[in-house]
């Protein structure tokens, strides 16, 4: 008799704690379902900043039907427009001179029988990579003048096309990234606010590419940056 009450009272005890574990976990895991409620915001950052380099190609054109005289032309011409820019308060080393293109047309008629009026041409380029940018845009105003001294320019090819670039990123990175950090984290409070929600830590973060534009087409020494970040958050009642 003795035996099967202390048996009864064994199953007894092992019923009761084998629901209170069967309760624990299950409450437990409610818990954890409700804690992995989460929400995923995004957070702009988007600033101007002045350029603070600009990459100008200065290209002109000689022709000639006597070669040597077209590389005495070349190199006037050449010198004509670094005394311009110097004039302009643009620096010697800011200054680089490509070799010129030289083409001889009497080669390139392929059977053509109509003769050109210069036998040789040349193209030239003299280029400017500076930061005073101010200096250079007062300088592409008045190019004009060495317009009138005979120097043809040419300026309607990709290669020609002025580049302003913006080089300090990594120094605005930082600030850029939690200002969008911050715009996040205020959408998925107010998120939470009206899920009746607690916003919790952070689960998971991006941090998306930094793109750099132009801001119209017709100032672009001024840049565009811009990035957005994607975080996710923890929610909880």
């Amino acid at each position: 008799m003795g035996n099967k009450v202390s048996a009864f009272l064994l199953g007894g005890f092992i019923f009761l704690g084998l629901s209170s574990l069967g309760y624990l976990l299950g409450s437990s895991t409610i818990r954890f379902k409700e804690y992995e409620r989460s929400v995923t915001v995004k957070g702009l950052s988007e600033r101007e900043y002045d350029a603070d380099i600009v990459l100008w190609p200065i290209q002109f054109t000689e022709a000639s039907n006597d070669l040597e005289q077209l590389y005495s032309s070349i190199e006037e011409s050449t010198l004509k427009i670094k005394e311009f820019l110097k004039e302009g308060g643009i620096k010697e080393e800011e200054i680089t001179i490509s070799s010129p293109t030289i083409t001889d047309r009497s080669a390139q008629r392929y059977g053509d029988n109509q003769k050109s009026e210069f036998r040789y041409t040349a193209a030239q380029a003299v280029t400017v990579y500076s930061k005073n940018i101010k200096a250079v845009q007062s300088i592409m105003s008045s190019l004009s003048q060495l317009g009138k001294k005979g120097i043809v320019f040419t300026g309607d090819n990709y290669q020609s096309r002025t580049e302003y670039l913006f080089t300090r990123l990594n120094e605005i990175k930082p600030e850029m990234i939690e200002e969008a950090t911050r715009k996040a984290r205020e959408v998925a409070q107010k998120f939470a606010i009206d899920s009746q929600s607690t916003l919790g830590k952070i689960k998971k973060a991006y941090q998306g590419q930094f793109s750099i534009e132009d801001r119209d087409k017709n100032n672009p020494h001024i840049k565009k940056v811009r990035v957005v970040c994607t975080v996710e958050y923890y929610l909880s009642d």
